[in-house]
């Protein structure tokens, strides 16, 4: 007796939930809430154990007048944009070696992308 025949239609609906559950785009503000730990956005957003991000597109890295960045990021030279952002949440060691902020970047480009668009709902916010 062939055992993946026997065993092929119990796989069949596991396969299919799988497909249908990684098709649903990550979401940007749950996936912020880890972020949030030490960042803030939105209206009355400040600089705490790490910078406020709103406006975040654009700014020069280590310009935050309310943050006492690494002297890594002050001298980086990092205009953040789509590019520079992703590659930093990916690994920021790599992109900012000495940089203070301790977190073992994201992986998945599509979450970085989800969390970049999240971030550009309060790029209005200086």
């Amino acid at each position: 007796m062939n055992v993946s025949r026997l065993l092929l239609p119990l796989l069949f609906p596991v396969v299919l939930q799988g497909c249908s559950s990684s098709d649903k785009p990550p979401d940007g503000a749950a996936l912020f809430k880890t972020c949030a730990s030490c960042h803030q956005v939105g209206l009355n957003a400040r600089s705490g154990f790490g910078p406020q991000l709103n406006g975040v597109f654009g700014r020069r890295a280590g310009s935050t007048p309310d943050y006492a960045y690494s002297p890594a990021m002050k001298a980086s030279g990092i205009v953040w944009d789509e590019r520079t952002l992703s590659a930093f949440l990916q690994d920021p060691e790599k992109v900012v070696p000495g940089t203070r902020m301790r977190f073992w970047g994201i992986g998945d480009a599509r979450e970085r992308k989800a969390l970049l668009d999240h971030l550009r709902t309060f790029q209005d916010l200086h």
